[in-house]
């Protein structure tokens, strides 16, 4: 499948997740709001109706201590004969203000229909007449009862809020209020008047949630200087609205691990696809390093198979150091490649002694030398470790080092001579090994990728450089196996420069 292909439908498959989050999200919000209004809604509704109770409760209450006022009066009166007093007076009797205003007009001798006899008088004035007079007694009684009861308002108002208020009915009265719509959830409430002094704290007052405050003006009829306020908030408020959108919360949680999981199975196809290419250039470069040995060797079992040709013994010795050279370097490459193979496996056998890295590398600069000065260069070495003693595979670590000139003497400048130095020093508890050389260097792009199996910097089925990608790969392998640390500093179109580090055997 082609690359344009997965990112085409990675695209699609992407937008349509996070499009699918956005509304759930979206649905949750909305969700929230208005749960938010409706309890919002709810305990305005609440408090309205205590407050309209409160004013309710204390009307109620003020009439009934003024009739029991005026029975205890009564029952006196019965006792206590006074003669100061006008027995038809109604006060003299124990009266209640309200029967007192009652006895002066005496509404009940004023007589419900008054007819006047004239016999010029139709059905229709007369009922006119009747219908006037009840309305003018009903609009007379009803300022009268008016007049009463806001004697006796205004004289409660005269009261100070914490006396006119009793603050365990009025906890009650929210409670049955807040329930009655719908809200059982706890909740702290406070008095105090309009000038902002606090008359009144629930027990268990909490500041939690006091960012979402409601408020209730009480006694709303009475002067403003005389009303109070009750402030009330819910500590588990939030909980208590979210709590009706937790059925979601799984929705999502199974959306985000889709979309991650989408994500990642797109990175393993990309990742997939981009081995599938490196086998691909790996299959193609093997194929081209393996046909240069088996070429030369089949021509060689030609050239002595062919009995045209006299077989001298210079020829013989040269057929044969060629077949030779050729059967070492095909064994080589066989050997990289079964190499990588035993460490995807795991199963490297490291055999570990002493060695001294100095002999060590100074044996290989001189395997390199002819090699070297092949090119019209010269390899140098630099012998600066006091304490060179490593506890390494011998035989993996030489082919680290190996490997590194290897590379250095394959990327050179082309037809120019390579230069290297080769340095060990000691830096803490390690010592240090370099391999510098003054060849084409590595891009920073590349830097990071040089470790992996297979990589190489140039690609397809450009065979400037023979290999497969493999050498580094197995220079990492083998470093980190001992412990140790490899670094890679490079200037495209200068050099680069490899350190290994490694600690080394004290005393």
């Amino acid at each position: 499948m082609k690359k344009k292909t997965i990112w085409a439908i990675a695209t699609i498959m992407g937008l349509s997740f996070l499009a699918l989050l956005f509304l759930q999200i979206r649905y949750i919000s909305e969700m929230v709001s208005m749960k938010k209004e409706q309890f919002d809604e709810s305990v305005n509704r609440s408090l309205n109706q205590v407050s309209r109770n409160l004013e309710l409760n204390e009307t109620l209450r003020f009439l009934e201590q003024d009739v029991s006022t005026a029975n205890r009066k009564r029952i006196a009166s019965d006792t206590v004969v006074t003669s100061a007093l006008d027995p038809d007076l109604p006060h003299a009797k124990g009266y209640s203000s309200f029967e007192t205003k009652m006895e002066e007009v005496k509404p009940s001798q004023v007589p419900k229909v008054l007819i006047v006899r004239n016999d010029k008088s139709t059905l229709s004035q007369t009922s006119k007449s009747m219908q006037e007079i009840v309305r003018n007694r009903y609009v007379y009684q009803k300022a009268l009862l008016d007049r009463v009861v806001m004697n006796i308002l205004y004289s409660a108002s005269e009261k100070p809020l914490e006396e006119r208020v009793n603050f365990r009915l009025l906890d009650q009265d929210l409670k049955v209020e807040l329930e009655n719509n719908g809200v059982r959830i706890p909740y702290h409430f406070t008095v105090s008047t309009q000038e902002g002094r606090e008359v009144y704290r629930c027990p268990d007052y909490d500041e939690e949630g006091e960012e979402y405050t409601y408020e209730q003006v009480l006694y709303r009829n009475d002067p403003v200087n005389k009303t109070g306020i009750v402030r009330i908030h819910f500590p588990q408020m939030n909980k208590y609205i979210f709590s009706s959108i937790r059925f979601m919360l799984p929705a999502i949680a199974f959306t985000v691990i889709l979309l991650i999981t989408f994500i990642f199975t797109i990175v393993v196809v990309f990742r997939q696809k981009r081995y599938s290419e490196i086998k691909n250039d790996f299959i193609n470069n093997m194929t081209h390093e393996l046909k240069t040995p088996i070429s030369s060797i089949s021509l060689a079992a030609q050239m002595l198979n062919d009995d045209s040709l006299p077989k001298t013994e210079g020829m013989m010795k040269h057929i044969a150091g060629a077949i030779q050279e050729e059967s070492k370097r095909l064994r080589f490459l066989v050997e990289k490649v079964l190499q990588m193979s035993m460490f995807d496996k795991q199963d490297a056998i490291s055999k570990k002694r002493e060695v001294d890295i100095n002999e060590m590398l100074e044996s290989v600069a001189h395997s390199f030398t002819l090699r070297v000065e092949h090119t019209g260069g010269k390899i140098q070495t630099e012998i600066g470790a006091v304490d060179s003693a490593i506890f390494v595979d011998e035989t993996h670590f030489t082919n680290v080092v190996f490997n590194l000139i290897d590379n250095a003497i394959k990327y050179r400048k082309p037809d120019k001579p390579v230069n290297l130095l080769l340095s060990t020093w000691n830096e803490g508890d390690n010592v240090c090994l370099s391999v510098k050389d003054d060849g084409i260097g590595i891009k920073k792009e590349n830097l990071k990728k040089i470790f992996e199996k297979f990589y190489r910097v140039h690609t397809g089925n450009v065979h400037d450089v023979k290999g497969f990608g493999l050498g580094l790969a197995y220079v990492k392998n083998i470093v980190d196996l001992h412990k140790g640390d490899i670094k890679v500093e490079s200037e495209y179109g200068k050099g680069t420069k490899f350190t290994i580090s490694l600690p080394f055997i004290k005393n």
